[in-house]
């Protein structure tokens, strides 16, 4: 592999010309990040539903009510 000028951690394979990432603390934390996000997702979608059923219990005893 021939490092590229200018990167520490890319390499371009002399085969297929593809260029690889050798930093692997750098895409552990990529990955991390990456749940991270995907957790928050989850949370808020979450969030968002639990509020949605609360506006339909209001309107339920609201209605019920008259």
């Amino acid at each position: 592999m021939i490092r590229i000028e200018g990167h520490q951690h890319l390499y371009r394979d002399e085969k297929t010309g593809a260029i690889v990432n050798t930093d692997t603390s750098g895409y552990s934390q990529y990955i991390k990040m990456k749940n991270e996000k995907q957790k928050q997702k989850e949370e808020i979608e979450q969030l968002k539903s639990d509020v949605s059923e609360i506006k339909n219990l209001l309107k339920e005893l609201i209605n019920g009510s008259k």
